[in-house]
């Protein structure tokens, strides 16, 4: 379903395409009429000679790109990426309003420049030409560009592209001779508020890859990802982003762009239509008695008072047409020649088929090495190169069908063999290839993949303890019923943060316990009357009214329902889809306290105790539960990194504590700015640390 990436590219190359037809169409008519007026003939041949000059510069700038681009480093690439993504979003919005405005007088102004250049002779023309045309290719190539870096492929994008400019040639071409008739401000409208679709997409993967690059926070912080639970190869995922380019994991900057991008740009545009058809219908009409404005002299474009370009322009007039040509590529071939060299390593070329899995590497040498990866597999997946240990030296976690991707790596000698997991394939490997050459020194080991077996004996035992903290959360919870009758309501909100706590050391996060966890600790959000939502339930529902004067009875039937709840998950505790699938420990690692971040330290899920402090800190405590049954195999393969984290997860608990007066926990609005800094800076370093456990541990495909 690759074909559903072409779509946007084929929507930009035909509205751009189109736009800038138009322009080349009013130029030739334009210069026809003028010609007729003055009663000579004037060739066309410098206004397709600026045509030309044109897409030589739209030409060179796509390869001063690709080049420029290819000589960085990973990280460079994103941080270059990211900020041409954010500049061509920027530009589009500004020529879909600049068209909005201008395309009732673009006609008569360029008919205007025309008349003015014919003045001045050739050259002028090709000028002309060259600037009405080549601002419209240069928006449209970065825009494509990004485009096609946005939605991960290279083949069917350009396709898409190509398709849509030559339908805008052959549309344009009708146009001209008057075969067809076409409404372009309706078609210009209507196509706006797709482009700008397109372009909060562009807008949202280019903040994403400043986010990589490190050049934006928040990279670690997600609003949602879908990637575990949707194909990228089924019909409708591949329609939804080859359209939108949405991607099925984004973080909160990148939602929350997107959203605001469309929720700011749609109403203004709508708006700059109405105040356009509003001053078209005030501006008073032309007087039928204005005389019409004398033609121009044959001379007037030759006196010294003219610009020095124009009087060029008019002495050389065909050299000025062969620099606009020329120009643009011999300054990018310049541009390219100066680059650096993209690095020291070998490049080798390997294939991914539907049947094969790197066959045509046969050789390498020890030192750095590049391996342009090409996917011809049809379908997304992941490819590794292992050595003889097992170990997985570099690896491409994503590579969509059709794509090209770069996995570097520095081998030492030994055996290495590459492995392709593709969706709904089989695993494939390539032949081992013995690397041969002096030994390097400091060669990465690589990284030993986890096994489920491996897993299976700390998730068992992260289980037991999980059940315990149940146990502990129900006793908590039949003592607020306790409470609640007996009128007592200070020890209810007592053992209500009891509860809330042992809840927390279960270490359930990001919904990981599905319906049954959101059933013990869900929000409001998203319910028809919010906090007064039948639906509302469990421990929120009890905060919410503890802390609002609810009675007994209104929070008995919360207190006799949520303690059901809790008997769910104490009997599904060990089912796939809770915390029964090993391989989601090492996940758990790290989301825990992220979560933590998301939902506690920002306030989303206060309904009113306050306990954000105490609840981060029972977090901390199941997050060092969790590192302590995956130490071996931590340890094993990232020897200095749980040192660094047992270290940074004491910093952060006495951050948290410090936010305690007498014993009692503050909430964050009772915090000084220091004391919230110190939890902030803890627990971010923290984060930074524990984000490499997934990875380390992560279970290779199996499909």
């Amino acid at each position: 379903m690759t074909w559903a990436d072409a779509v946007p590219n084929l929507l930009i190359g035909l509205r751009e395409g189109l736009e800038a037809g138009l322009v080349v169409s009013i130029l030739l008519a334009a210069l026809h009429k003028t010609a007729a007026a003055d009663g000579r003939w004037v060739s066309s041949a410098p206004v397709w000679l600026g045509v030309l000059g044109a897409l030589m510069l739209a030409g060179s700038f796509a390869a001063v790109l690709t080049f420029s681009t290819s000589v960085l480093s990973s990280r460079a690439q994103q941080a270059v990426g990211g900020l041409l993504s954010v500049l061509a979003v920027g530009l589009v919005t500004s020529m879909v309003f600049w068209m909005r405005r201008a395309a009732a007088t673009l006609s008569a102004h360029l008919r205007g420049e025309v008349q003015r250049a014919v003045t001045i002779g050739a050259g002028a023309l090709a000028i002309t030409a060259f600037l009405a045309v080549g601002r419209e290719g240069l928006e449209t190539t970065l825009f494509l560009w990004t485009a096609v870096k946005a939605s991960g492929q290279t083949v069917s994008p350009l396709a898409g592209a190509a398709l849509g400019l030559a339908a805008a040639a052959m549309l344009c071409w009708l146009l001209y001779r008057r075969a067809v008739r076409l409404n372009i401000g309706v078609f210009f409208n209507r196509t706006a508020i797709a482009l700008i679709v397109i372009a909060a997409g562009v807008l949202a993967y280019g903040l994403g890859d400043l986010q990589d690059a490190g050049l934006l926070p928040g990279q670690r912080w997600i609003t949602f990802d879908l990637t575990a639970h949707v194909d990228p190869d089924s019909w409708w995922a591949a329609i939804l982003g080859g359209v939108t380019e949405l991607s099925p994991g984004m973080t909160v900057l990148q939602a929350v762009a997107w959203v605001a991008y469309l929720a700011v740009v749609i109403p203004l545009f709508v708006q700059a239509g109405r105040a356009a058809a509003a001053a078209r219908k005030a501006a008073p009409a032309a007087s039928p008695r204005e005389p019409a404005s004398s033609p121009p002299h044959p001379d007037a474009g030759r006196g010294p008072d003219r610009p020095r370009w124009e009087r060029l322009a008019a002495r050389r007039p065909w050299a000025m047409a062969g620099v606009l040509v020329l120009a643009p590529a011999a300054a990018a071939g310049a541009v390219i020649a100066a680059l650096p060299a993209a690095s020291a390593s070998a490049t080798t070329a390997v294939t991914v088929t539907s049947t094969g899995c790197a066959s045509d590497w046969t050789a390498a040498s020890t030192g750095p090495q590049t391996f342009t990866v090409t996917n011809q597999s049809g379908t997304a997946g992941e490819v590794n190169l292992g050595n003889a240990a097992g170990a997985v030296v570099a690896e491409i976690e994503t590579i969509g069908p059709g794509t090209t991707a770069d996995m570097t790596a520095t081998l030492g000698p030994g055996s290495y063999t590459f492995t392709c997991h593709m969706s709904g394939r089989a695993v494939t490997t390539s032949a081992t290839v013995q690397v041969t050459g002096k030994a390097i020194q400091g060669v990465p080991a690589g990284v030993k993949p986890v096994t489920v077996a491996e897993l299976t004996g700390p998730d068992k035992r992260y289980e037991s303890y999980a059940a315990g903290q149940l146990t502990l959360l129900a006793s908590a919870v039949a003592k607020i019923g306790t409470d609640l009758r007996q009128g007592n309501r200070g020890a209810a909100r007592a053992d209500w943060l009891t509860a809330q706590l042992a809840w927390e050391k279960v270490g359930a996060s990001y919904d990981s316990f599905g319906t049954d966890g959101i059933a013990v600790d869900g929000l409001p959000d998203g319910l028809a009357n919010g906090v007064n939502d039948k639906n509302f339930t469990g421990l929120h529902r009890l905060e919410y009214g503890l802390r609002h004067g609810q009675s007994a009875a209104t929070l008995l039937p919360v207190v006799a329902t949520l303690f059901r709840d809790i008997a769910t998950v104490q009997k599904d505790l060990t089912s796939d889809d809770l915390a029964g699938d090993p391989a989601n420990l090492p996940v758990r690692a790290h989301e825990i306290l992220e979560d933590a971040l998301r939902d506690h330290l920002s306030g989303i899920d206060d309904e009113g105790s306050g306990d954000a402090c105490a609840a981060t800190y029972a977090d901390t405590q199941v997050t060092r539960v969790v590192l302590g049954e995956l130490a071996p195999l931590i340890s094993e393969r990232a020897p200095t990194l749980l040192p660094t984290a047992y270290a940074q997860l004491s910093a952060l608990q006495r951050a948290l504590l410090a936010t305690q007066s007498h014993g009692r926990w503050m909430s964050l609005g009772s915090a000084s700015l220091a004391q919230r800094q110190q939890v902030d800076g803890a627990l971010g370093a923290l984060l930074e640390t524990l984000s490499s456990v997934p990875d380390l541990l992560e279970v290779p495909p199996t499909h």
